[in-house]
């Protein structure tokens, strides 16, 4: 294992993380149509329950998401995290309040009722896919930040990164492409939603809705995601030198990465036919309940593929709009060798873990939610 391989390694680690965790944010997509897809409080139960027994997997995904890109790749956690400061914040708060509004709305003592915090879910659910794609989409458009490694011997402020402007990142929202991209994340977390209320909710009612309704995201987010994936494979991208290191705009980089590394094209394209293939199946059968298995397999492999055809192919990631040169690479802004050899090890623990998941979620899925459950169980939301 060269360092080269292991850099290349941790990238693909942490795509897959972040293709899994846009996956689970079906928990969010379902949570911004409790009052759409329930019509009265036990509808409304019924679902909140059923995304009540997935979201720690969501919130879990998140926080180790951002612990494998700080261990991997600390220079971007320093910038990113430290830089763009209120945007993670508001993201963070976001799930906080989710998991209060979870654990609170029906408990005794709640002066607020249990209303306000279904308000409080169906927020995290529409800011939280939102920002997090508008954060994700600055690693194709690029962020206002300045790394100066040379700060290091600076023993008053030792300093290497900073936001070049005050906004703390909140100027990403500002890039109309960020929230295209935004919005395309948030429509997508809507269709899985809905496409997992359909296979874990026993009630015919609710998934009729739903099947409505999923076109009514399906429309959407096709247009806004082809609109953002033309225009980002026709423009310029940020490559850099492997030699020297030096990073320079090169034209229709991104499309260049795509036709250079095939196996990722195909990957992307198997991707995008398991969700159309899913949303076109849930839409044509009313008995069809399993489209979230082929469509959160391909979120997956289309996530993916667009986060390594961001960071391989001698690609800067986290592009900067304010110095070019100050653009992070897998290669500039990853831990020593020892650490990513060290951590590699570590990594072959991830078939266990997701072997662990993967029954845990079957265990909780054995039988589909109904109102019977949410009578029965004390615990119930």
């Amino acid at each position: 294992m060269t360092y080269a391989f292991m850099q290349h390694y941790w990238w693909f680690l942490v795509s897959l993380l972040g293709a899994i965790l846009v996956f689970l944010m079906f928990v969010q997509g379902a949570n911004s149509m409790i009052f759409s897809l329930g019509r009265n409080n036990d509808e409304q139960r019924l679902i909140v329950n059923s995304t009540g027994r997935k979201w720690e997997f969501t919130f879990t995904t998140l926080v180790t998401f951002g612990g494998a890109f700080f261990a991997s790749f600390p220079l971007f956690y320093s910038t990113s995290f430290g830089g763009a400061y209120w945007l993670w914040m508001i993201i963070l708060f976001s799930f906080v309040v989710q998991a209060v509004s979870y654990e609170f709305q029906n408990k005794l003592g709640n002066i607020l009722g249990a209303r306000t915090f279904k308000w409080f879910l169906v927020i995290n659910g529409i800011l939280g896919p939102l920002l997090l794609g508008g954060a994700v989409a600055t690693f194709f458009d690029g962020s206002n930040f300045i790394v100066e490694k040379m700060n290091l011997t600076n023993s008053v402020q030792p300093v290497i990164s900073h936001w070049a402007n005050a906004s703390c990142g909140l100027d990403a929202l500002l890039d109309p492409w960020n929230l295209v991209f935004g919005l395309a994340v948030f429509f997508l977390a809507r269709i899985l939603g809905i496409l997992y209320i359909i296979n874990n909710v026993n009630n015919e009612d609710i998934r009729c809705r739903g099947s409505v309704r999923l076109i009514g995201a399906a429309v959407p987010f096709l247009i806004l995601f082809l609109a953002f994936l033309i225009r980002t494979l026709l423009k310029d991208g940020y490559a850099y030198h492997p030699e020297t290191g030096v990073i320079f705009m090169e034209p229709m980089k991104y499309l260049h990465n795509l036709l250079e590394m095939w196996y990722v094209l195909v990957v992307l394209l198997v991707g995008v036919v398991l969700l159309l293939y899913a949303i076109w199946k849930t839409v044509r059968s009313k008995t069809y309940i399993g489209g979230i298995w082929p469509a959160g397999i391909g979120v997956v492999l289309v996530v993916l593929c667009l986060l390594l055809c961001a960071g391989w192919n001698n690609t800067a990631y986290y592009p900067s709009n304010a110095e070019l040169q100050s653009s992070l690479t897998i290669v500039n802004s990853c831990s020593s060798e020892f650490t990513l050899r060290t951590m590699t090890y570590v990594s072959f623990l991830v078939p266990f873990v997701l072997a662990y998941i993967i029954y845990a979620w079957r265990s909780i899925d054995k039988k589909k939610i109904d109102f019977d459950d949410i009578k029965s169980d004390e615990h119930a939301y």
